[in-house]
């Protein structure tokens, strides 16, 4: 999937002290009910509590309904109760509508639009909630954020926040968040509305080589906020000269930290920082090692952070300051 830099590409517990595995594949289908399930994190001020990882809806894009089936009950049964999704992952709201109705009560489900205005989000709202087979959504959100002007758009006269705070009134929704790609953007939407929730990178790259989250982390903490963390396995740009089908991890318009070690040490490095949650890559194998690392999941050591920053060294970042 390519990166998203226009709206017209539609298409307590801090985590339990275990003995660490950095990513080490589970040992066998018997061993799963030896492990506890996935510590959970209270989100923000909403008095909802979230498990550590969640599920992106990028996930179930173009599996087969059976498939979709399977996963959701896996990562259900393993402790997940945070489910993300939008109506830019292709068909991944109608694989997880039917996956994820068993559940739906006892999971909180996060859905958003990339749409900008009233009208365009009022219909992708209620499109979303037949899709997904739902009468409320516990999270809405607006899509990754991108610019000021996105800001603008979306808090001016028939933005989409017309939308948003309408359909709270209704009770179509819990709780508004966003989404973000852009530093200057999330900055100015904190400053517009309190909102409940932040999903933002927050990868051990960005914030040492492009100082790329650091302030949005601290005002959303500030705020209370419920802090939700995209990209943690994420590594750096794919080369320019590679087509993108011959990208190993087609899901992931970015590069992935390659090693399962490295990207395992990312995802703990970005728990340990003051969120709730994070939500790993569309690709089956960087979710199940997601999977692993939170079942036994131990903050990160200053030694462990020492070597992990040294990889990220002269790496090139994903996004920059300044992009909005």
């Amino acid at each position: 999937m390519r990166r998203r830099d226009s709206r017209k590409n539609r298409a307590e517990t801090e985590g339990r002290a275990a003995p660490k595995r950095t990513g080490a594949p589970r040992a066998s289908a018997g061993d799963a009910g030896k492990l506890a399930p996935i510590a959970q994190r209270p989100l923000g001020k909403t008095g909802e509590r979230l498990s550590i990882i969640g599920l992106g809806g990028m996930l179930l894009m173009n599996a087969k309904q059976s498939r979709a089936n399977n996963l959701v009950a896996e990562a259900f049964d393993r402790g997940i109760n945070y489910f993300d999704v939008a109506p830019f992952y292709g068909d991944a709201q109608q694989r997880l509508g039917p996956a994820l109705e068993p559940y739906r009560k006892r999971c909180f489900l996060a859905c958003k639009t990339d749409e900008r205005t009233k009208r365009g989000s009022q219909q992708e709202l209620e499109e979303s909630l037949r899709l997904l087979k739902t009468d409320c959504f516990d999270l809405y959100q607006f899509h990754y954020l991108t610019t000021l002007d996105d800001v603008e758009t979306v808090f001016g006269l028939d933005g989409a926040m017309e939308t948003f705070l309408a359909a709270k009134k209704a009770g179509k929704v819990r709780f508004l968040g966003f989404s973000a790609h852009s530093v200057e953007a999330a900055l100015a939407a904190m400053d517009r509305y309190d909102f409940d929730t932040i999903l933002f990178p927050i990868n051990f790259v960005l914030f040492s080589q492009a100082n790329f989250g650091p302030q949005v982390l601290e005002r959303a903490r500030r705020k209370g906020m419920g802090i939700l963390a995209l990209k943690a396995m994420a590594k750096t740009t794919w080369p320019k000269a590679m087509k993108e089908r011959q990208r190993p991890n087609p899901k992931c318009w970015y590069q992935p930290a390659a090693l399962p070690e490295e990207a395992a040490l990312g995802l703990r490095w970005t728990l340990s920082k003051p969120i709730t949650a994070a939500v790993p890559p569309g690709d089956e194998k960087y979710f199940r090692l997601a999977m692993d690392v939170a079942e036994s999941f131990a903050p990160i050591e200053p030694e462990e952070e020492k070597a992990l920053m040294a990889r990220a060294a002269g790496v090139e970042p994903i996004f920059h300051l300044g992009n909005a």
